[in-house]
C-alpha cells in the first residue's frame, strides 16, 4: 500500500494519515452494516465464542455516548458474537476513574477493549497494561496514545472544515470570531480546530480563543462570558463552538448578557437539544457524525480482534500516533446540519422523528423550517 505522509491530525502528537488508493469509505460502511456472520467466521463459530469485550466511555456531558453509541455497539456485538460478554463503564469525566475501570476489566479477563479516552495521553499507561495482559485496544472516536490495535472515528479535520465553512457563509465572509475549542486533553480538539482554521484563516479574525475543560457547558458559559466582557457583544460576529455541549454554554452566556440577536454558533454531535436550538434560530449548525456506522465498525473490529483475526482489511486508512505507527483505522465522513437540512439528514436518516424535535412550543418554528408532520 502506498499513501500520503505528513498530514497532521493533531500537531502535538504528530499524527499522520496514509490513505489507501481507490478505497471508498462509503463502500466500507455499507459492507460493515451488511456483513454476514459467516464473513466473521461462520454462524457455528459465532455461537461458540465466549470472550469479553470492554466498552469504556469518557463522560456523561455528551448525550450520544449513552443514548446512541453504547446501545448500538452492544447490539452489533450481540449480532456478531451472541455468547460474548460486554462489560461497560463510563468515567464521568474522571481520568483516574477510567484508568481504574480499564484496569478492572483487564484483571477480569477482557480480551478486547473499545476505549474512548477521557484523556488521550493519560490513558497511554492503561493501553500498555492491556497489551502486557494480552488484550487488544480499539480507540473509539478519540485517538489515544499507546499500542492500540485499531482506531474508529470520523475525519476530524473535515469536522472542523464543515464548521468553518458554515460560519464563513453565515457571517458573509468577514468579522470577528470567538473560538470555543474542546478539551485539550482530547486528541480530537486540536484536530477540529486545525480543520476550522484551515478555512477561516485570512478571512475571519479570531478575536479570542478558549479551551473548554471537560467539554463542559458550564465552562463554555464562563469562557463566553469572559469573551463578552473583553470584546463587547457587538464585536462578536460568530462563535466557532467545537461541539453542542459547548454551544449550549455559549448561547446561555449570550442570553445572560442580554444579547437579543444571537451571532451564528456552530456545534457538533447533532444532540437533540442542539437540533431544537437550530430550529429556534439560536444555533446556526451542528455536525452529524453517523454514529451507527461508527458503532458498527468498532464492533466488527472488536470481534475480529477477539478471534485473533487481522483487521487490516477492515481499515480504510492507517495512521501514526506519537507512540504507535501504522494503526489500522476507519475514518468516516461527517455531515453538516443546518435548519434547511434537518429533515433530509436526521429525520429521513432515522436519527429523530419530527415529533421528537417539534415539541408544542416549537411547532411554529418547525413549520418555518419545513418540519411539519
Amino acid at each position: 500500500m502506498r499513501g500520503l505522509r505528513g498530514l497532521a491530525l493533531r500537531p502535538r502528537i504528530r499524527t499522520r494519515i496514509r490513505t489507501r488508493t481507490r478505497q471508498i469509505a462509503a463502500a466500507l460502511v455499507a459492507g460493515l452494516m451488511t456483513m454476514s456472520l459467516a464473513a466473521c467466521g461462520g454462524e457455528n463459530e459465532a455461537g461458540t465464542d465466549s470472550f469479553t469485550i470492554g466498552l469504556l466511555f469518557p463522560n456523561r456531558v455528551t448525550p450520544r455516548w449513552e443514548k446512541w453509541d453504547k446501545p448500538l455497539i452492544e447490539q452489533r456485538l450481540k449480532e456478531l458474537c451472541p455468547r460474548c460478554t460486554v462489560a461497560y463503564a463510563n468515567a464521568g469525566g474522571d481520568v483516574a476513574r477510567q484508568q481504574q475501570q480499564m484496569s478492572s476489566m483487564i484483571t477480569k479477563g477482557a480480551s478486547v477493549l473499545i476505549l474512548d479516552p477521557a484523556d488521550s495521553k493519560a490513558m497511554r499507561s492503561s493501553v500498555q497494561e492491556a497489551r502486557r495482559a494480552g488484550a487488544s485496544v480499539i480507540s473509539y472516536d478519540r485517538l489515544t496514545e499507546g499500542p492500540i490495535s485499531g482506531f474508529v472515528s470520523f475525519d476530524g479535520a473535515q469536522v472542523g472544515r464543515l464548521q468553518g465553512e458554515a460560519l464563513l457563509a453565515a457571517m458573509g465572509g468577514s468579522g470577528n470570531v470567538v473560538m470555543m475549542n474542546g478539551d485539550p486533553t482530547s486528541a480530537n480538539a486540536a484536530w477540529f480546530r486545525s480543520g476550522a482554521l484551515s478555512v477561516i484563516t485570512g478571512r475571519l479574525k479570531v478575536a479570542k480563543s478558549y479551551d473548554t475543560a471537560a467539554w463542559s457547558t458550564d465552562n463554555a458559559h464562563a469562557n463566553m462570558s469572559a469573551a463578552i466582557t473583553a470584546l463587547g457583544s457587538d464585536r462578536i460576529g460568530g462563535v466557532l463552538a467545537a461541539n453542542d455541549s459547548i454551544a449550549a454554554g455559549v448561547i446561555s452566556a449570550l442570553k445572560t448578557a442580554g444579547v437579543r440577536k444571537l451571532p451564528p454558533v456552530t456545534g457538533q454531535d447533532a444532540d437533540l437539544d442542539a437540533v431544537q436550538r437550530i430550529v429556534k434560530g439560536e444555533q446556526y449548525m451542528t455536525v452529524y457524525k453517523p454514529f451507527r456506522a461508527e458503532a458498527a465498525a468498532a464492533a466488527e473490529m472488536a470481534v475480529a480482534l477477539g478471534r485473533g483475526e487481522d483487521v487490516q482489511d477492515m481499515a480504510t486508512t492507517t495512521l501514526d500516533s506519537a507512540t504507535t505507527e501504522d494503526i489500522p483505522a476507519v475514518l468516516l465522513t461527517p455531515e453538516a446540519v443546518t435548519a434547511d437540512t434537518i429533515r433530509q439528514t436526521l429525520v429521513d436518516g432515522g436519527v429523530y422523528t419530527v415529533d421528537q424535535i417539534c415539541t408544542p412550543k416549537l411547532r411554529p418554528a418547525c413549520a418555518r423550517a419545513g418540519l411539519s408532520p
